[in-house]
């Protein structure tokens, strides 16, 4: 078991985040359980609507969805953000979320541990039905206006 240099915290060898602090362990490889196939996500009661939409799979939140109707949305741990995710490990402003006649791409805005489209960290990406969004320790599932 390793320490975190920030905060001196036991951490897992292949934790990139300190439990602790929150802060990116350098050399630590992130690896993510992988989401549902889209064919899946209807078991979980996550059929698809009239408009994009994300759904928490893991994390706090597991289950609230987040419509995505077209405009902006910013995305991070500070209670101003239209997407609040509340865990230490998401930056208070850590992603941008834009949706446009049913598109919608994420792009990251500097934030502290990344974000991740299908365990792949992006600055930015066209998320597709199914995709995975990682952003900190919340995983959700992009699912497209009508399910395609």
């Amino acid at each position: 078991m390793d320490t975190c240099p920030a905060c001196g915290a036991a951490v897992e060898g292949d934790t990139p985040v300190c439990p602790g602090c929150g802060a990116r362990i350098e050399g630590a490889t992130a690896s993510f359980a992988p989401v549902g196939a889209p064919e899946e996500t209807a078991s979980l009661g996550m059929e698809g609507s009239d408009v994009p939409m994300l759904v928490v799979h893991k994390g706090a939140e597991t289950g609230e969805r987040f419509y995505l109707e077209d405009g902006e949305y910013t995305v991070g741990r500070d209670p101003a953000s239209d997407i609040f995710l509340n865990d230490i490990t998401v930056s208070r402003r850590h992603a941008v979320l834009t949706a446009v006649g049913g598109s919608v791409t994420v792009a990251d805005a500097g934030s502290l541990n990344g974000t991740y489209v299908n365990d792949v960290i992006v600055d930015s990406a066209a998320l597709r039905h199914g995709d995975a969004l990682q952003i900190g320790r919340f995983q959700m599932v992009f699912l497209a206006a009508g399910g395609a």
